[in-house]
Formats: structure tokens, sequence, C-alpha cells
């Protein structure tokens, strides 16, 4: 296409700007670079974390970054061996691949001085150097370098296929995080992941490149939080201070890569029918069309789907960790009342709210809860010889029995341990004589105690501050929260009368139940089976937020504040509504012990992992054999 301008305005133009122009202040800064090696998408932070000699090595000015991989050794070895041990890091690393040994910068530490010098392999070019101080070695794995020899850390590009995110993030160098600047295709958020090749594990730093995502309720520095609600996080501005329980795992070495998606201000809410702000993460389990329970449901969908995602953290008030941990097959735990601070974090009910992480590996899983925790969880391994059970009394021939009956045999040799058909309402009625039948006497007490605690800690300041900003107007909130505060607001019974209800009942089972005990930590082992696989489809139409549901052994732990922790065992067929094929869901047991034995269940879980009894949990539509998600 060919232009003709007319003279009279060229002159204009040039007149025009002949002149000096104002210059208004304004800010200006890069957000990073996205690229694709091989079909991959990665990202280069804008900030780099060293040098290559720029005499080393010739690159076209027009090309940018250029992929090269840093290896360190401490001995002399031959050109190819280099080579060889580089290209063996795609066996432990996601991010790397082989376009990353178009360039290999080796760092040898040795008592010469310093020199460089090039080795052609192949395509690829080898960059030596000597007499590189420890300390100013960079890790190995794969980089960016730039034009002028500055590198950058590779960072690999996944898409959030379930939607389990609500914003994900990059570190930044001052210690905060930003919101991540890139995207991929595939109509989702892209998730950025640094090499694991970066990190190495120290006493210090257990969890070093343990990639982490976060619920968002907790506060991380540099990043808005929502609490699941649209007009929260645009009323109010990002979090100067991360949350203490993000906090201590960041501290053990774990990269945050995320926030996480939460049922609307942590109240239970159904996918799809319920969530109105934003769409509920999608259940990697079965079909893929399986409700994923709440709260925590954006950081159980991630860690049953994600392979790249090591360990979420959630908050379970009233099961908001162990009922997605149980429909998405995954580790889960709800611990001991105030393990962690809940500073920084959104409150559903202080005397409830508790922190606790899901894994797919039980190993990683007790490691992560030992940094998360803290001098809080001590881990022993005597165990209790005596185990009370909870819903295996069905003695029909099941695949579900089968699978419940095949573990508590298991456990029962591991242990050697008696087992006994607890009924928690009998033995309330026997050793409370006169006293009325434990249903009656909670009833809806945890309901009505959160929804209260929730209405002052949480809706009236935000009520207020949004209303004082928007002319008196009040933000859309999801018709579970209304529904539970209503509840509390109609309720005649008092915070006070709750808590004493809870504070009686907790005493009688803390000595009565799961006491403690000098050698094992927990009188008896109390297991439960806490509910039958079958499926919820997140597409089916329903009349309304459900009521609030009275006491049952799920609200045992959040009564007794003891700890309470998912475990999957199996899994059975279902025929699927969706696929018109037979799909599979996951089998779970929950295992509770006396208050802060904490670290006895971790423990007790790795020893029934090292046995065989239990396995790692696999991500995709099956637990136990992995396999893609559908979509």
């Amino acid at each position: 296409m060919i232009y003709s301008y007319d003279k009279a305005v060229l002159l204009f133009v040039t007149a025009a700007f002949s002149r000096p122009l104002p210059v208004a202040a304004y800010s200006f800064s890069t957000s990073g670079t996205t690229l694709q090696l091989n079909g991959i998408p990665y990202y280069a932070p804008p900030d780099s974390v060293g040098e290559v000699p720029r005499t080393s090595f010739q690159v076209n000015e027009s090309v940018g970054l250029l992929p090269i991989t840093i290896l360190n050794i401490n001995e002399s070895v031959a050109a190819t061996d280099v080579y060889s041990i580089a290209a063996s890091f795609s066996e432990q690393d996601d991010v790397f691949q082989d376009g990353f040994l178009q360039g290999l910068y080796v760092q040898q530490v040795n008592k010469k001085q310093t020199r460089l010098k090039t080795t052609i392999i192949g395509n690829s070019t080898t960059l030596w150097t000597t007499s590189s101080p420890g300390d100013t070695r960079l890790p190995n794995g794969p980089y960016f370098v730039s034009v002028t020899g500055r590198l950058h850390q590779a960072y690999r590009l996944y898409a959030d296929v379930q939607g389990a995110f609500s914003e994900t993030s990059i570190l930044d160098p001052d210690g905060s995080y930003s919101v991540l600047p890139a995207n991929t295709p595939g109509q989702s958020l892209a998730v950025a992941v640094p090499s694991r090749l970066y990190y190495k594990k120290t006493v210090e730093k257990p969890l070093a490149g343990v990639r982490l995502g976060v619920k968002d309720v907790f506060d991380i520095r540099g990043l808005k939080t929502s609490n699941g609600n649209r007009a929260w996080y645009h009323h109010y501005p990002a979090a100067n201070q991360t949350a203490r329980a993000v906090q201590n795992l960041i501290d053990a070495g774990a990269v945050v890569v995320g926030k996480m998606k939460t049922s609307q201000f942590a109240n239970g809410e159904s996918a799809t029918a319920d969530w109105v702000d934003y769409h509920a993460p999608f259940n990697p389990r079965g079909d893929g069309y399986q409700d994923p329970s709440s709260s925590s449901s954006g950081p159980a969908a991630g860690e049953a789907a994600y392979a790249w995602l090591d360990i979420a953290l959630g908050s379970d008030t009233g099961g908001s960790i162990r009922s997605p941990a149980q429909v998405q097959g995954i580790f889960g735990n709800r611990p001991s009342h105030c393990l962690v601070s809940l500073g920084n974090t959104m409150p559903l009910c202080p005397q409830f709210d508790t922190v606790g992480l899901f894994a797919r590996d039980p190993v990683l899983w007790a490691f992560a809860a030992g940094a998360l925790y803290g001098s809080n969880i001590n881990f022993t391994n005597t165990y209790p010889s005596k185990i009370l059970t909870v819903g295996f009394e069905n003695q029909t021939e099941t695949e579900l029995n089968s699978v419940l009956a095949r573990f508590l045999a298991d456990l029962t040799g591991f242990l050697s341990a008696n087992v006994t058909l607890f009924n928690l309402d009998e033995y309330w009625a026997t050793t409370n004589p006169g006293a009325l039948p434990l249903v009656s006497f909670l009833n809806n007490t945890y309901e009505i105690v959160s929804a209260k605690e929730q209405a002052r800690l949480v809706r009236d300041p935000f009520f207020r501050d949004y209303s004082a900003a928007h002319e008196g107007r009040l933000p859309h909130v999801n018709p579970a929260p209304l529904s539970r505060w209503a509840f509390g607001d109609n309720s005649s019974s008092t915070i006070e009368e709750g808590i004493a209800n809870k504070t009686r009942f907790m005493e009688w089972f803390n000595t009565k139940v799961l006491a403690p005990d000098a050698n094992t930590c927990s009188n008896n082992l109390l297991v439960y089976v806490p509910r039958t696989p079958e499926p919820v489809y997140r597409d089916s139409y329903r009349t309304g937020p459900q009521i609030p549901k009275a006491f049952s052994t799920s609200r045992i732990s959040v009564m007794s504040e003891t700890p309470d922790i998912v475990v999957p065992i199996g899994q059975v067929a279902y025929y699927s509504s969706v696929t018109s094929q037979i799909e599979h869901l996951p089998v779970t047991v929950d295992l509770m012990a006396a208050r802060g034995c904490d670290g006895m269940l971790f423990s007790l879980v790795q020893g029934l992992y090292d046995a065989g009894i239990i396995g790692i949990s696999r991500p995709g539509r099956s637990n136990i054999q992995g396999q893609g998600v559908l979509f």
C-alpha cells in the first residue's frame, strides 16, 4: 500500500514539533517477556540474576533472549560429559528441555585463575569458566540470556484449565509478589513455575523449590485478597503483609505460584448453583463435572489435577479442607486448634478456624506440615493399639465396603491393634446421665456461632466501608453467605451459649474418647468413613442455598479442637451421565487422635505409605491411575 502526503501538512507537523513540548512526569517499567521454546511457553522476569561475559559468545542483536543452561561442576570433566550431565536435567525438572542446550555455561570451582574457553558440541556452544567462587555461582538450570549477557530465570507457563486459581503471581526482587503479566492459549490463567534445578533442600529450607498454591483468604504482600467476592477485591488495596501461615512456608523455601479460589467468604457453596461472582473450580476426578466441594475448592482441585503443583494451603472451619480433600482423593488435614497463627487471614469464626495443607505425596505433606506448624508439632512414631471405628459397620458385599475392609484390616495389622465399633451418641448418653441427646445438645451450635461471628467480623465492617465509598450502596454477596448470615441474625441463641456447649463437649471428648497418652500421644485412634462416594454433578439445578446441617461425625474435631486428617485409600466405579461410561471416584477415610497429636498422625500416614498400605495420589481423573482430565 502506498501513501501520499500533502506538503502543507508535513510542514505543519514539522513546525509543531520544532517547538519545545512540555514533558509530563511518568512512570515506566518492563514486566518481563513471554517466549516459546519448541512450542512450550515460558516467562522471563525483567530482573536479571547474573551475567555471562559478553565477550564469550556472539548473538545476533535482533534476536533478543536466547536459551542457555548453567551447569556447576566441582572437578574437571570432558566437554562431552558436561553435555550429558546437562541433558539429564530433563529427568529432574519439568521446566528444562533440550532447547536450553543450545548454549552451556559451565562454572567450575578450582584454584586456578579465572579463564574462559569455548567448545562446540554438535549445535551447542559450551562456555567454560573456572575459579568461580561458590557464593557467586548461579544455580544449575535453564535461563534466558540477553544480547548484553544478562541472565534471566526461566519460568514455564502452565494453563489453569481447571479454573482453580483466582490470580497467579510472580516473586519480586524485594520479596513481595506481583500479578503474573503473562497468558497462554486455552481460555485460562497462566501459572508460572520456576525450574526445580534452582533450589537445593537444606535443613533451613526443607521445602526449597516446592510449588505452593494459596487459598484466597490469606494475605500475600503485594497481592489483593478477594475472599471469593469481586467487590472486596476491588474495594481494598493489596496486602502490605503476608499471613504468618504463608510466610512460614515461604521461609522454608516454598515458592508461591498464585492465589486459589475459595467459595465466597469461605462459606459452603455448591458448584455453579451458588457461585455467582466467580465460577467454581473443576474437580478433575471421574468425568470432570463433579462438585469440588468447598470452601477450599481451588487448592484441592488444583492439587488433584496438576502434577506441577506440589502443595496447597487451605483453611478448615467446619470441613473446608477435609470435604474437598475427600471428593478429590488427596491428603488434607484439619490440625489441632491454634497450631499456627491466623493473622492476616479472613476469619469465618476464630473459635473454629484452622489452617491445613493439601498434598498428593504423604511424605511431602508431612515435611510441609513441619514447616507450617514449626515447634507446635511433634512427630512421634509410637502409635495407639486401640482403634475406634465409625461407618465401617455395613457388611454388604460392595466395591466400597471391600476397599474399606481391606484398609481397616491392613491398618489393624500394622498397629497390632484391637478394633471397637464406636457410637458417639450412645457413649455420650452413657457417660452423661440425664443430659440431652448429643445432637440436641450441640444441634446447630457450629452454624449459629460461625454465622454470628463472621457477620460481626467480616460482613458488618465490609458493608460499612463499601457503603461509605459508594454513596450508601451495598456490595453484591452470593446467596449462600447471605443465607447463612441471616440464619445467625434470626437465631435467639447467643455466641456465649454456643461456646459454652462447645467447651462442655470438648472437655468430655478429650477425656473420655481421645485422651492424651504419655506413650502413644493418644489413647485411641478414631477412624471414620466421611462419605459414600457418589456422583454430585455440578450442572444440577438446585432450589437454593442449603440449610445448615445438624451435628455430625465431621464436626467432632471442630468442637473438640482435635486433629482430623483425610487419607485416600482407593476408588470405586460409577456410571457417568456425562460420558455414558464407567468412571471412578476416590475413596477416603479420616483419622483422628487426641489434641496435639498431629505429628503422630502424620508419622502414621508415612508409616502406612512405607508399608505399601497407601500410596501417592495421582493427578488426573483417577487418584489411583492418574490419566488425563476430561473436558
